[in-house]
């Protein structure tokens, strides 16, 4: 694939579908406490960089603001295996430095604190389903998509989007759950624990071949979940036409046959040209399209309802301009 870059989308000339939304932003200093060591990429800088960038924007005070809960066990367990969550609670006691891998960096806090991450995606559930706000989107840290059900992976301890399709289908009903996963890696964990599920569609676009290996396009779920599993391996060096294309002749007429109850994304951001650590070349402004097409479907099937939490995202100055690109969408106020 090609890797030119193209002015994705031009704001003044689209009509606003309401003013501005209800949008939920889950923030906790507390993240801050997950210690990975010196020179790590997934640190603690990547929010105090957006945090000091979102606080700087006008409209920022005006996001509906939730604050974080510890994760029941009970959800937990519905995307990992109870030994693995004992496990990783002891090794954090213990002082270990690192979990199952040298890339899961841990400290003492870092069960509480991946206990925090994923309830605060359970909290951006209830205050969607409670009408509290239309959509909503989690600065949380660590993040999840690589986590396994019984193994620590790529940054991640436990699984946020995961648990959080399972939180909303058990406690809200909710039938059909989209799960749209656009960071640079493939979402291994997210993937294998709904591979089997209908009632889950799993979308990823990710480059390929790259960490963690997984994410081809004959993975399309097994038994009675074949067909709802979408891989869209991306070329090194793709950009904002290439994701566009694919989005467009791919992505969005099968999300379309499926019509979500909710859509859940996993917001990585390190797919930007600026991001260290992969070759895809996107601008902050394709996160904007991509999440604006989001809206387009939300709004048809599932009552405008998007969540969105972060997972990677690594150059300090592209990662808070692509989530502010990201909530500009979210919550309208690109219109303004």
């Amino acid at each position: 694939m090609g890797s030119t870059l193209v002015k994705v989308v031009d704001f003044a000339t689209i009509t606003p579908y309401i003013s501005i939304m209800a949008t939920g932003f889950l923030y906790d200093p507390r993240f801050l406490e997950h210690d990975t060591g010196q020179n790590h990429p997934e640190s603690p800088e990547r929010l105090k960089a957006v945090m000091a960038h979102l606080e700087g924007l006008p409209w920022f005070p005006d996001l509906v603001h939730i604050a974080p809960r510890m994760a029941e066990k009970e959800w937990l367990l519905k995307a990992h295996a109870e030994d693995y969550i004992q496990r990783a609670e002891e090794a954090c006691q213990k002082g270990l430095k690192y979990l199952d891998s040298l890339d899961v960096a841990i400290c003492p806090k870092s069960y509480e604190i991946a206990l925090l991450a994923c309830g605060g995606a359970l909290e951006l559930g209830d205050a969607l389903m409670n009408e509290r706000i239309q959509n909503g989107f989690g600065l949380l840290r660590p993040p999840g998509h690589h986590a396994e059900k019984s193994q620590a992976m790529g940054f991640c301890l436990f699984n946020n989007i995961a648990v959080l399709a399972c939180y909303l289908q058990e406690k809200y009903a909710l039938e059909k759950i989209l799960i749209l996963d656009w960071d640079v890696h493939h979402g291994n964990g997210t993937q294998h624990t709904f591979e089997n599920d209908p009632t889950v569609f799993y979308v990823s676009l990710h480059q390929y071949p790259f960490y963690p290996g997984t994410g081809r396009t004959q993975e399309i779920g097994t038994g009675i979940g074949q067909g709802f599993t979408l891989n869209c391996p991306m070329s090194q060096g793709a950009g904002d036409f290439d994701y566009q294309t694919v989005f467009t002749d791919l992505v969005l007429p099968r999300v379309h046959e499926f019509q979500p109850d909710v859509i859940l994304i996993s917001s990585g951001f390190d797919a930007h040209a600026q991001d260290p650590l992969a070759g895809i070349q996107l601008t902050s402004g394709c996160y904007g399209w991509m999440t604006e097409r989001m809206m387009e479907i939300a709004n048809r099937y599932c009552q405008g309802r998007i969540l969105s939490v972060l997972e990677g995202g690594y150059n300090l100055k592209a990662l808070p301009a692509c989530v502010e690109q990201h909530l500009l969408v979210l919550s309208g106020n690109q219109f303004l």
